[in-house]
C-alpha cells in the first residue's frame, strides 16, 4: 500500500461547505468596503476625512469583538460540537448585516459591526472543523484551500460591492445578509457534526477567555508556544498591508480608488494561485516546517521591496514576491493542530483567533502612526515606506523564532 493510499480521504461534502462558509464570510466583508464610508458620512453627517476616523473606530470594535469572543466560540465548539456554533454564527452574521442595512443612526452601525465581529469569530470553529475531518498529513493542503477561499472572496467582494453599491449604498449589506442566510439554511440540512461526543470536553470559563487562552499557551513551553509566537509576529507584520496600503500607494503613486482596487484584486488572484497550487506541492516536497520558513522568508523580502518601492512597478514586484508569504499560515496551522489533541482543537483555534484579532487591534494604528511621522510636510524623514521596514523587522523576528524551533510533539493539554 502506498503512502497516498494509507491516508484516509477527506469528506468532500463537509469540506466544501466549510470552504463556502469562509468564502461567503469574506465576500460579505468585502462587499461593504466600498460603501461603508458613504454610510458613515450619511449617518454621522460628516465629510469623508472625518468618516475615515470613525471607520477606524468601527473596525476596532469589530476586531475587539473577535478578540474577546474567539476563545468563547472555540470552547463552546469543544463542548457542544462544531455544527451548532457554526450555524448560530451564520445566523448572527446575517442579522448584523440586516441591522447595518437599515441602521438609522451611527450608534446602531457600531452595534451591528460589533455583532458582526462576534459572529465572525466562527472562523476559529471552521478551522477546528477542518482539523477534525482532515488527516494530519493533509492539513496544510486543506488550510491552503481556506487561503484560496480568502483570495477569491478578497478579489470578488469589493468589486461586487462597488457595483451593487453604485445602485444604492445599503444594498450590499442586504446581499451579504442573504448570502449568510442561504449558507445557514444549507448547513442546517447538509452539514454533519465533526466532533463526536466522546471527543468533547466540558465548557470551562477559565479556558474560554482571552486570559485563559494566553495562560494556556504560556503553560505549553517548547515548540507550540514558539509556533504561536511566530504566528503572532507574522500576522502583525501583515497588518501594514491591511491597514495602510491604500494610504501609502495614494501618497507615493497618486493611485485612485480604482488603482488601489486593482492592486488588491491582484493580491486576491495571487493568493488563489499560491494556496490552491503551491501549498500542497511545497509541503509534499519539503515538509510543513520548511514551507513555513520559505513563506516567511519571501514575505520578509517583499517588505524590503515595499520599503524601497518608489515606482508602482516595484510595488507589483513586491506583491508578486509577497504572495509566496501565503505558504506560511497553512503550514503553521497544520503544525500546531498536529501538536494538539482532538478535544482541544477548538481552544487552539480560539487562541489563534484571539492572537489574530489582537494584531488587527494593534497593527493598523501602529503602522498609521509610523506612516504619519515619515510622510507629509512635517515628516521626520521623507520615508513613506517606513511602515514596511517595521514589517520587515517583525517578519524577520518571526523567521528567527521559527528557525530556532525543531519539529517535535509538544501538545496542548486536554
Amino acid at each position: 500500500m502506498t503512502e497516498a493510499e494509507s491516508v484516509p480521504p477527506i469528506p468532500r461534502g463537509p469540506l466544501t461547505f466549510i470552504l463556502l462558509t469562509v468564502l461567503m464570510d469574506v465576500i460579505g466583508f468585502g462587499l461593504i468596503i466600498p460603501v461603508l464610508p458613504s454610510i458613515i458620512s450619511e449617518l454621522g453627517h460628516v465629510d469623508l476625512s472625518e468618516a475615515a476616523g470613525i471607520g477606524g473606530l468601527i473596525i476596532m470594535c469589530y476586531a475587539l469583538a473577535q478578540f474577546l469572543f474567539s476563545p468563547v466560540m472555540g470552547g463552546l465548539s469543544d463542548a457542544f460540537g462544531r455544527r451548532p456554533v457554526l450555524l448560530t454564527s451564520m445566523g448572527g452574521f446575517a442579522i448584523s448585516m440586516l441591522i447595518t442595512a437599515f441602521a438609522p443612526a451611527l450608534w446602531v452601525l457600531f452595534l451591528a459591526r460589533t455583532l458582526a465581529g462576534l459572529t465572525g469569530a466562527s472562523i476559529a470553529t471552521a478551522n477546528a472543523y477542518i482539523a477534525d475531518i482532515t488527516p494530519p498529513q493533509r492539513r496544510a493542503q486543506t488550510y491552503g484551500l481556506l487561503g484560496v477561499a480568502f483570495g477569491v472572496g478578497f478579489a470578488l467582494g469589493p468589486a461586487i460591492g462597488g457595483m451593487i453599491g453604485s445602485l444604492h449604498p445599503r444594498w450590499p449589506f442586504i446581499v451579504a445578509a442573504g448570502m449568510a442566510g442561504c449558507n445557514m439554511m444549507m448547513g442546517w440540512f447538509l452539514l454533519p457534526e465533526s466532533l463526536p461526543p466522546e471527543r468533547r470536553r466540558p465548557f470551562d470559563w477559565r479556558r474560554a477567555n482571552i486570559v485563559g487562552s494566553f495562560r494556556q499557551l504560556g503553560r505549553l513551553g517548547g515548540e507550540l508556544r514558539q509556533l504561536a509566537l511566530v504566528y503572532f509576529l507574522w500576522m502583525l507584520a501583515i497588518q501594514s498591508l491591511h491597514g495602510i496600503w491604500s494610504y501609502v500607494t495614494a501618497y507615493r503613486y497618486g493611485w485612485t480608488p480604482k488603482g488601489i482596487g486593482l492592486s488588491l484584486t491582484y493580491v486576491g488572484v495571487m493568493a488563489i494561485i499560491v494556496n490552491g497550487l503551491l501549498v500542497r506541492r511545497s509541503v509534499k516536497w519539503q515538509g510543513e516546517w520548511r514551507t513555513a520558513v520559505t513563506g516567511i522568508a519571501f514575505g520578509s523580502l517583499a517588505y524590503i521591496v515595499y520599503f524601497f518601492a518608489d515606482q508602482p512597478q516595484l510595488a507589483y514586484v513586491g506583491l508578486t514576491i509577497g504572495s509566496l508569504g501565503g505558504l506560511a499560515i497553512p503550514a503553521l496551522q497544520a503544525m500546531m493542530t498536529e501538536r494538539t489533541p482532538p478535544n482541544a482543537q477548538g481552544e487552539l483555534q480560539g487562541a489563534l483567533g484571539t492572537l489574530s484579532s489582537l494584531t488587527i487591534i494593534l497593527g493598523p494604528p501602529l503602522f498609521a502612526l509610523v506612516f504619519s511621522r515619515f510622510s507629509g510636510a512635517n515628516a521626520v524623514l521623507p520615508l513613506p515606506g517606513m511602515p514596511f521596514l517595521l514589517s520587515t523587522l517583525l517578519a524577520g523576528s518571526a523567521l528567527l523564532v521559527l528557525m530556532r524551533s525543531k519539529p517535535g510533539n509538544v501538545a496542548l493539554q486536554g
